[in-house]
């Protein structure tokens, strides 16, 4: 009876344990579930009132991984935006040459650019002036154009040089040297010694004069791609032009040059005769007289050669 008693109490404790332990363990898993709950709703309502804060580094991040994943563009090279240079030049009969100048002078200014050279010259009773403007390039052809109104057009040229490969590899190299430059700066900073000090010193030096002068193309090229370069020549009714294409080629040319040459050098010589000619004889003259009666007063001293006897001639 006491065994299966005990058994009997041994029995129900077992179950009383299994029954508490199933109990605990719903608890928890609701106790769980009811923490998880507010903690999803939580992070919804952060998502939607930090967009701006959340959202932002994970943007960043993406945006820096794509930069580094993407690869190298290269250059745009459409026509609109090449590097081209312009340069032109041109010829007006115009009425009043000074009149005309201030006008181009003013087509210049209105077009955002300047007078570069001015040279004007009057004689024989024609006037003619040299003009270098320097116009926007954007702004080149209508200033040709204006400039064209001013009088007769008698010739016009215009030139175009594209600049586009250099100013890129200029872009290339610069950035190039740049880094190079840094890193010397970076060793010169960690020298220990006298000898790596001047040594890197002077390494720096030549880099920073290599990128000074890259730059200095850069700015010269972006100055005359920038500003276009126009010559204006203005000439009144009198003035005459020289036309090279008048001038009778092959050995005509050389025959007219030749002898043209020929001209020239016996103007010369005659011109240096003229001047030495008075000199000649003012000085050649009584130095020529002196040294002849020098040379004769000498022959006159020299005693005379004393007479030499032939002995008789031997009979056998």
């Amino acid at each position: 009876m006491h065994k299966r008693g005990a058994t009997k109490l041994i029995a129900a404790a077992l179950l009383a344990g299994a029954l508490l332990a199933g109990c605990g363990a719903d608890s928890s898993d609701e106790g769980t579930a009811s923490q998880a709950e507010p903690a999803v709703g939580r992070a919804d309502g952060g998502n939607a009132d930090s967009a701006g804060g959340a959202a932002a580094p994970q943007a960043a991040e993406g945006a820096a991984e794509q930069g580094k994943n993407a690869p190298a563009q290269a250059p745009d090279l459409r026509v609109d935006q090449r590097s081209i240079i312009y340069t032109g030049s041109i010829t007006v009969r115009v009425e009043d040459v000074t009149t005309a100048a201030a006008r181009a002078t003013g087509i210049a200014s209105a077009a955002g650019g300047f007078v570069g050279g001015d040279e004007r010259h009057s004689g024989d009773g024609a006037k003619t002036a040299n003009l270098t403007l320097r116009i926007p390039a954007a702004k080149f052809n209508s200033a040709v154009e204006e400039l064209a109104g001013l009088g007769d057009e008698e010739t016009r040229g215009i030139n175009t040089e594209d600049v586009t490969e250099e100013v890129v590899d200029l872009d290339a190299r610069i950035s190039v040297q740049k880094a190079r430059v840094e890193s010397g700066k970076k060793l010169l900073a960690r020298a220990n010694s006298l000898d790596d000090l001047v040594m890197l010193e002077r390494e720096v030096a030549t880099r920073e004069a290599d990128l000074a002068s890259l730059e200095a193309k850069k700015r010269r090229l972006a100055d005359l791609t920038a500003l276009s370069t126009i010559t204006v020549v203005l000439l009144d009714p009198e003035a005459a032009v020289s036309d090279p294409d008048d001038e009778p080629p092959g050995f005509l040319a050389g025959l007219a040059g030749g002898w043209d040459a020929l001209k020239a050098s016996l103007a010369v010589l005659l011109t240096v005769l003229g001047v030495l000619l008075p000199w000649l004889l003012a000085v050649g003259v009584p130095a020529a007289a002196a040294v002849y009666a020098i040379r004769r007063y000498r022959r006159r001293q020299l005693p005379s050669p004393p007479a030499t006897t032939t002995p008789p001639a031997a009979t056998p």
